[in-house]
């Protein structure tokens, strides 16, 4: 049996990798636009200024879509192209190219799944306290409302937040992200917060104003942890591990999926964070909880985890020499069986897998070809593990290969490859890799193909 049917087959992108034009039909700058700017940030001073010029060629990109045969595309609205200074008036010419590139889609019969926040924060918001602002929760929410009342005639489905853990860790307290801050521990868990609080609030804007029925997901990344055996034992490790909170730990999945579909902070992630953690005040974690159709969830590695004899979980290191990605990221296919198993168990959503793909070192061959034979195992290897998981009644919905193109990989600049199209950025020359011509024949066969 192959996948289900209407499985959502697809690609996905984000706004600020791939659209260029950063200051184009008077669009404002975004936090990664200031990031971009400051020496030594990002690999070889690179930006997304240009990035793969979607902007100029949306309409060449559908195209694409149509090629590989895509039932689905998701992609991300650009808060400041929408809404210059981040709230207040909205910037007609930048939603335009949202409604045109809806309607090319559809067009194609591509569905659109549009994720209102992936990084790209308003400059102008970030002057006024940005995420450490409580009132970002209603600045994202009337961002959404204009959104959703330009393009929810058409399309059904939303998301609200892409990978918080990282925009809020990596951003605001590593420092390896935009804005670039290295903000206190409380401070960095009061961004989440409200992050948390503005996930809900999106929620209520899309329900109070979408024209027609909506599917409205949350697309944290997946920390997932998967056992060295099926042991009884090393599966309840690895399921104690997959929800563990440490001390001074964000990088987890508990803290930043609770509050959204059990309603309020895991009792361990308290503990753990003590005094540094966020004040609740009334009525926050009934915000948080909005009803959400589905979980989508990013998963690219899983870490392994055995029982010690206590029973308590232990990472065990894999083998010298296991496969690693062009990003040099651990091969583990098992992580599409555990991610989705386990997250289901927890929290008893449908789940679309909104990101997987691979960075692989790949290039125009002497014969004008891209071939990227690792992508196509690695794919091959994850669907398998992802149809694993269906088959023993895990409702999956969608899967999305990060990424359509090559473009922009945040502080690795354009050095990382995740594209089922070549993009040559000097040209903009696009060209359908190996892998996309076989991802067309997975999505045709409804992922038979991929099984075989």
């Amino acid at each position: 049996m192959a996948f289900p049917e209407r499985f959502a087959w697809g690609a996905a992108t984000s706004s600020y990798q791939i659209e260029g034009a950063v200051a184009a039909d008077g669009k404002g700058p975004s936090v990664w636009d200031m990031f971009a700017r400051k020496p030594d940030v990002i690999w070889q001073g690179q930006s997304g200024d240009v990035a793969c010029d979607h902007y100029a060629r949306a309409g060449e990109d559908v195209t694409l879509m149509q090629r590989i045969g895509l039932r689905a595309y998701r992609f991300s609205v650009s808060w400041p192209r929408v809404l210059p200074d981040g709230t207040g008036a909205v910037n007609a010419a930048g939603l335009a190219f949202y409604d045109r590139l809806v309607d090319a889609l559809l067009e194609a019969d591509v569905t659109p799944y549009v994720t209102l926040f992936h990084w790209d924060y308003p400059l102008a918001l970030y002057h006024r306290g940005g995420w450490l602002n409580r009132d970002s929760v209603q600045w994202f929410g009337d961002y959404t409302e204009a959104v959703v009342r330009a393009l929810s005639d058409r399309v059904r489905h939303f998301m609200t937040h892409n990978e918080i853990q990282v925009f809020v860790t990596c951003g605001h307290w590593q420092g390896v992200h935009a804005p670039g801050d290295r903000l206190e521990f409380r401070q960095v868990l009061r961004v989440g917060h409200h992050a948390l609080l503005a996930h809900g609030r999106s929620v209520q804007a899309i329900r109070a104003n979408a024209k027609g029925p909506v599917q409205i997901g949350y697309a944290p990344a997946g920390v997932v942890h998967c056992p060295v055996s099926e042991r009884p034992q090393d599966v309840d490790a690895a399921r104690a591990a997959m929800f563990a909170v440490g001390p001074r730990q964000p990088w987890n999945n508990a803290w930043w999926m609770d509050p959204v579909l059990l309603g309020g902070y895991p009792e361990a992630g308290l503990q753990a964070f003590g005094s540094d953690a966020p004040d609740v005040t009334s009525g926050d974690y009934e915000l948080m909880r909005q009803p959400i159709d589905f979980l989508g969830i990013n998963i690219y590695q899983g870490r392994l985890i055995r029982a010690a004899a206590d029973g308590t979980p232990r990472e065990v290191s894999r083998p010298i020499g296991h496969p690693l990605t062009g990003f040099d990221w651990p091969v583990t296919p098992d992580a599409l069986y555990w991610g989705p198993r386990l997250l289901h168990e927890r929290y008893g959503l449908p789940i679309v897998i909104t990101e997987n793909g691979c960075s692989t070192r790949d290039w125009p061959s002497l014969d004008g070809r891209v071939h990227d034979p690792q992508r196509i195992d690695f794919v091959t290897r994850y669907l398998r593990e992802l149809h694993r998981a269906i088959q023993e009644g895990v409702p999956v919905h969608g899967y999305f290969l990060w990424s359509l193109l090559d473009n922009f990989e945040w502080a690795e600049g354009y050095k990382e490859r995740f594209g089922l199209v070549h993009v040559d950025y000097p040209t903009q020359g696009r060209t359908l890799k190996d892998s996309a011509l076989w991802y067309r024949e997975v999505i045709a066969s409804n992922g038979a193909a991929a099984l075989e």
